[in-house]
């Protein structure tokens, strides 16, 4: 059990920060892992409150991936503007690498449902605002660079309190099938977002599309108000700290003595940076170099493969109970993931990089939703919030700049040169990582 707060005051984080690497350590020289390997296949699924959540999160990143679809291709038709696209991805981003850590101590400190349910309405908020915007015919580049922006805010502030909420349902024990789950269950809404939307769009036109979109948020806005989960183990009100960027400062500085939290943080950070998901966006250009250039099943198949090895992987993975939460065992993942994706910068077979897309999709969740257990369970409980935070400032935030390592550079030396470059790269990165890893072992 993590330690709770004690009755003469805060118990000192470096000392729980020494504690907890020692048993991570303990646990690793002894293969074993952080929850039991004996669980039951969909462990998580075995709550039914989970249940709920899961399928409520599935259609609320439907309800992200529609609005990006009958969006950007409205904004398309609109401005066509390159710039305006590039914008997009960057306030996407941008937010999580610098409000995750606040959002992270907010979660800490309030009710995670409501916190939750505020970035819910945000979601819904803009996609009636592109709506009427839309159906008006008034919207103008300022609008759409403020719609993005925020969409952006509601997805940084969803995500700590999200992971808070998922440890309250399913507790310790099966951790790891609910971050698993959950991971699954967004690449779920990524996968089948862009056909909802495009049918939305035929069926009732794209201003309608967005009302009609506002409604796929509401199921779980709603569950939300009849469930008692808010995020902390303890009974009462969340502890009174501040929220303010010194004490977010403090955090990081005192998560240092922690090694398996920064390991994983490092490492989603890293993989974030020098490769993240630009290279979908790139994709058109891969995919005419691969001699799928034109708009049909061929190019479609490149640009779902990804996600839908991730939600195999995601099934299967938890089916067989396979890759229990270890430091090696992600990255292990990663490093394999480094490989696919460098192989599939270089390939010039179709068929070939569509499988290697697919193991890529795969590896990804793996290691990140490895990762994301880890920091989750030796964080401290008074404290989890924040530190949830730093891994997605550090796993998510970071992609904003995977644009300048692999799309800038593509432009001056050929983009399967940058994103082979910057796979190579990111592979010494966790080889030294995964050394690392063992030389603490051996301590």
């Amino acid at each position: 059990m993590l330690p709770t707060r004690p009755e003469g005051g805060v118990q000192p984080l470096r000392d729980i920060s020494s504690r907890y690497s020692e048993k991570f350590r303990d646990d690793m020289s002894n293969e074993t892992s952080l929850q039991s390997d004996k669980q039951p296949a969909f462990a998580a699924l075995h709550h039914r409150n989970f249940r709920f959540f899961f399928v409520g999160t599935m259609l609320a990143m439907l309800g992200d991936n529609i609005e990006h679809v009958v969006s950007y291709w409205l904004l398309f038709q609109k401005f066509h503007s390159p710039a305006l696209a590039g914008f997009a991805e960057i306030s996407h981003w941008t937010p999580f690498l610098f409000l995750s850590v606040y959002f992270g101590a907010l979660a800490d400190r309030r009710d995670c449902r409501k916190v939750i349910q505020a970035a819910q309405v945000l979601f819904m908020g803009v996609s009636l605002v592109w709506a009427v915007l839309f159906y008006t015919n008034t919207i103008q580049v300022w609008h759409a660079g403020l719609l993005l922006i925020v969409h952006g805010i509601a997805g940084a502030m969803w995500s700590p309190a999200e992971q808070l909420v998922i440890h309250d349902i399913v507790g310790t024990e099966h951790l790891q099938s609910a971050v698993r789950l959950n991971a699954t269950s967004r690449q779920l809404g990524i996968l089948f977002g862009p056909a909802v939307g495009a049918g939305l769009m035929l069926w009732l036109g794209p201003p309608l599309a967005l009302v009609a979109n506002v409604v796929i948020y509401l199921p779980l806005t709603i569950w939300l108000l009849y469930v008692p989960y808010t995020g902390h183990f303890r009974k009462g009100a969340p502890p009174k700290r501040s929220i303010g960027w010194a004490d977010a400062i403090h955090v990081l500085r005192e998560v240092a003595h922690n090694r398996p939290i920064v390991t994983m943080i490092v490492l989603g950070g890293s993989a974030s940076l020098l490769v993240g998901n630009t290279f979908q966006t790139l994709m058109p250009a891969f995919a005419a170099d691969l001699g799928a250039g034109q708009a049909d099943f061929t190019y479609s198949a490149l640009l779902m493969a990804s996600a839908v090895g991730a939600v195999f992987g995601g099934f299967l993975l938890e089916g067989k109970g396979w890759l229990q939460p270890r430091v090696r065992t992600a990255i292990i993942c990663a490093i394999i993931w480094c490989v696919a994706i460098t192989a599939f910068a270089f390939s010039t077979n179709y068929y070939l990089s569509l499988v290697l897309l697919f193991c890529a999709g795969t590896l990804n969740l793996a290691f990140y939703s490895s990762a994301q257990t880890i920091v989750q369970l030796l964080a401290p409980a008074e404290l989890r919030g924040r530190l949830i935070g730093l891994f997605s400032m550090s796993a998510l935030g970071l992609r904003a700049f995977s644009g300048v390592t692999v799309g800038i550079v593509g432009g001056v030396i050929g983009i399967h040169r940058s994103l082979g470059f910057s796979a190579i790269a990111l592979l010494v990165v966790t080889a030294s990582l995964f050394v690392f890893a063992v030389q603490r072992q051996s301590d």
